[in-house]
């Protein structure tokens, strides 16, 4: 009778074997090499892997209309939004001209009074949205801010050479941002 070769290894290997297969399991991934991915099956390679290209592509092509759809939509509703608040800005002079048209029959200098009243709020809502009024006689000229229409001698206008003499018509806004500039009259020595 022969008896089986017994494995020489002690019992806490054994039991370790038994319950793990005496392998550290969190470490299990770091103790096995990374296994490379395996290459294409040669016969539809090229095949597969332009069917994922395609793929990838049309998914891209889709996200970027989804893009531009949503731009689009942002668009229009950040509009929207703009002109009501400007809108919203100027109820108070409409209801300043309601209030003097109400009043018509009153004084003429009340009615004068109401006028520059509407004009102030008109000048205060522009200003507030970022166009204040530009009508500085004296100043140098600038070409970003006035508009030249007319060129009077200084001894004229009273200006030195190169100012602005009168302001025909203000403008609204800065240099960099502006609704329109003020059309000027300018004095020049050369008289052109």
């Amino acid at each position: 009778m022969s008896v089986p070769p017994s494995d020489e290894r002690p019992q806490a290997e054994l039991d370790d074997t038994a319950r793990g297969g005496g392998i550290d399991t969190d470490n299990a991934a770091a103790a096995e090499p990374a296994r490379p991915a395996p290459p294409p099956d040669s016969s539809d390679g090229g095949a597969a892997a332009g069917i994922d290209f395609e793929d990838r592509w049309r998914r891209a092509v889709a996200d970027l209309d989804n893009v531009r759809k949503r731009q689009a939509r942002d668009l229009v509703q950040e509009r929207a939004a703009e002109r009501a608040r400007v809108a919203a800005a100027f109820l108070p002079v409409l209801d300043t001209i309601d209030m003097a048209l109400a009043h018509a029959e009153a004084d003429p200098n009340t009615i004068v009074a109401g006028v520059r009243a509407v004009l102030d709020q008109a000048q205060a809502v522009l200003s507030g949205l970022g166009y204040p009024r530009q009508d500085d006689v004296g100043v140098p000229f600038d070409p970003l801010r006035h508009e030249v229409v007319a060129v009077v001698s200084p001894e004229e206008a009273g200006q030195p050479a190169g100012a602005v003499a009168a302001v025909l018509r203000p403008g609204y806004g800065e240099p960099e941002r502006q609704l329109r500039p003020a059309a000027v009259t300018v004095a020049d020595r050369s008289g052109r």
